[in-house]
């Protein structure tokens, strides 16, 4: 279908000054890209009759006004657009002033990124958000604004320069369900302003808030119950999702469509090469459903790629979806959407598994829950991680529980008391997060080294016992490493640091542990990287290794699925990736015991002489027929 005549006109302004060469491209890349911006946009904003020509001007104007570097940046990622998918990707996350202090300090720590391996850079809220209680930066205030204490926009452009310099992808949150009750569109809309009060869900009585709270989950039950809020200065009642000073967008308004395609460009044109698309599901109220993960979600998303693509391909969105795994693959496109979402998304009951194997000592149901995914499309990946800035919540379905003989309340009560080390036998010292007395449930915080043990092992003094920790942290990096897409590692998990004991001495923190693992990294540990006798060494060395090797399989790409097959010993998980140049073998002892791998199952794969790439050794069986695992012990087989 021809671009209609209004969109080019719109365009053209900007494309004047241009040569023909840069035109040329424009028109090649809204040709390609306008059939998903068309249906993105029909499907939820039918009406809106002139939203695609003001989008595809704001596009064009972002467009010209892109750096020359970041233009030609552009163009490889065009040539390359599997750069997220490779297996070089490492990616790390943290808070920009818990790191290194500020934007600048950012910058001077490169070299350590570099050290570790790393090529993708999650710096967590940072744009201006609400004075006082922010929700950890997602109350935004001002999208176009630097926090104070951390820099303005022209560091973070020169941080973005920098890392991509380095080849480090620069990756910022893009909060896109709500803004702070000081946001500018929030202020006017209090203020009578008719225009921005139409950007929110506001009602004058309670009829129509209590008919959807008849079926919406509360997130923060403990310190934010109920999803409204009353305002004086509004006369109504706002929706309110996470926070009472978060207000709620109206997504059904293309004009809150239309402001925010216009940060996506602006943060873009600032170096930003990843936005995280902050609670994307709770984007489309519906009556009667949870208003989550509605299909109308996933069209906005295609129409909001669609117009980056025309601007500035280098950018790729990722979903901060967490939600069930039959809902989660949408994220990533499915049926009419196939590989017209999001690039990436948040593998969170991969996460939740690994925790689950750690602490039961077992793959069964890790092994039949992975394997029910939904493939996702061959253009996107998943992003995988141990734990990030948030609590874990036990995403196990019952129906998944069920299937290996198991009860789903009981198992997520277990895993629940064993993180917190309430369990006999526990050595975790994790934090209970949002106890919700009526369902029972209990999420935890905790860095990963206090959840593995390692913070009580230190204590204690016990070589035997730090050495098991230290082979469980990285054992649960090896599966997320091992699993194709994006692997992230948690600011201070490379280093092992556990619970920060003072964290709820800093103010706005004491109501939420979830600060416990979110600590300042500590200068003296990192230094401690390099002394021989020190475990810092042993887990960053041990990190930096899985990475080096990963990056040197092809096998890894995120194009090819992971096949979780058996177990055969429900002590190991067993993952195969069939590459064109022959499978890989992954195995994941998560028992303190020795586990076999048997090798009918290399034999059958075609492994029965190969190595295993994280130590060099050729993998044979045994005089029974077995390849024996030490315990907690990892093995890449191709």
């Amino acid at each position: 279908m021809a671009i209609p005549t209004d969109v080019l006109t719109a365009a053209a302004p900007a494309l004047e000054g241009l040569d023909d060469g840069r035109r040329e491209l424009f028109a090649l890349r809204l040709e390609r890209w306008w059939p998903d911006l068309r249906d993105g946009l029909a499907a939820v904003y039918p009406g809106a009759q002139d939203l695609p020509a003001r989008l595809v001007a704001a596009a064009a104007r972002a467009y010209a006004e892109r750096d020359p570097e970041l233009h030609r940046l552009d163009q490889q990622r065009t040539l390359a657009p599997d750069w997220f998918q490779q297996p070089r990707m490492l990616g790390y996350a943290t808070y920009a002033d818990r790191f290194a202090g500020d934007l600048a300090g950012v910058r001077g720590s490169v070299d350590y990124l570099r050290e570790l391996g790393v090529t993708y850079l999650h710096l967590m809220p940072l744009l201006r958000p609400r004075e006082g209680d922010n929700d950890g930066g997602y109350a935004v205030a001002d999208y176009r604004r630097v926090r104070d204490d951390l820099g303005t926009m022209d560091d973070l452009r020169a941080l973005a320069t920098d890392l991509r310099r380095a080849g480090i992808s620069l990756v910022l949150d893009l909060v896109l369900n709500h803004v702070a009750r000081e946001h500018e569109w929030a202020v006017r809309a209090r203020a009578g302003q008719q225009r921005y009060r139409e950007y929110f869900h506001v009602y004058p009585t309670r009829t129509l808030p209590d008919a959807y709270e008849q079926t919406l989950p509360e997130v923060f039950p403990d310190f934010a119950p109920g999803s409204f809020t009353w305002d004086d200065d509004l006369q109504g009642w706002v929706w309110t999702t996470f926070h009472s000073w978060q207000w709620d967008l109206d997504w059904s308004n293309p004009e809150v469509f239309a402001e925010l395609t216009d940060v996506v460009l602006h943060l873009a044109n600032q170096g930003v090469e990843v936005l995280r698309l902050d609670a994307i599901a709770f984007l489309w109220k519906r009556m009667g459903t949870s208003c989550q993960n509605e299909p109308e979600v996933h069209a906005i998303t295609q129409a909001l790629r669609a117009v980056a693509r025309i601007a500035c391909p280098a950018v790729v969105f990722k979903a901060e979806a967490i939600v069930g795994p039959a809902d989660l693959v949408h994220y990533l496109g499915t049926g009419r959407h196939h590989g017209k979402v999001s690039d990436l998304a948040y593998h969170n009951a991969l996460m939740v598994h690994v925790w689950s194997m750690l602490a039961s000592k077992d793959a069964t149901l890790a092994s039949h829950a992975l394997r029910a995914l939904p493939p996702i499309p061959a253009t996107t990946a998943w992003v995988t991680y141990v734990r990030c800035h948030d609590d874990i919540g036990w995403a196990i379905s019952d129906d998944d529980a069920a299937a290996v003989g198991l009860g789903g309340y009981p198992h997520r009560h277990f895993l629940s008391d064993w993180y917190a080390g309430l369990f006999p036998g526990s050595d975790a010292r994790g934090l209970v997060f949002q106890h919700n007395a009526a369902t029972g449930d209990r999420r935890i915080s905790g860095t990963a080294a206090s959840l593995v043990g390692l913070e009580a092992a230190r204590a204690a003094g016990d070589p035997a016992w730090v050495d098991a920790a230290v082979a469980r942290l990285l054992l649960a990096h090896a599966v997320v490493l091992g699993w194709g897409g994006v692997p992230v590692v948690w600011s201070g998990d490379e280093l092992g640091m556990p619970n920060d004991p003072a964290w709820a001495d800093e103010p706005g923190h004491s109501d939420d542990n979830r600060w416990a693992h979110r600590p300042r990294l500590d200068p003296a540990a990192a230094a401690r990287r390099h002394d021989p006798e020190a475990v810092e060494r042993r887990v960053f060395e041990g990190l930096q290794h899985l990475a080096d090797v990963r990056a040197s399989l092809p096998h890894l790409h995120a194009s090819v699925a992971s096949e979780v097959v058996g177990p055969d010993d429900p002590g190991v998980l067993t993952v195969v990736r069939r590459h064109p140049l022959g499978p890989l073998l992954a195995a994941y002892n998560v028992t303190p015991d020795w586990r076999p791998v048997p090798g009918w199952r290399l034999r059958e794969l075609g492994l029965s002489s190969a190595r295993d790439a994280l130590t060099g050794e050729q993998a044979a069986s045994g005089d029974d027929d077995n390849l024996w695992l030490a315990p907690w012990r990892a093995v890449w087989l191709a």
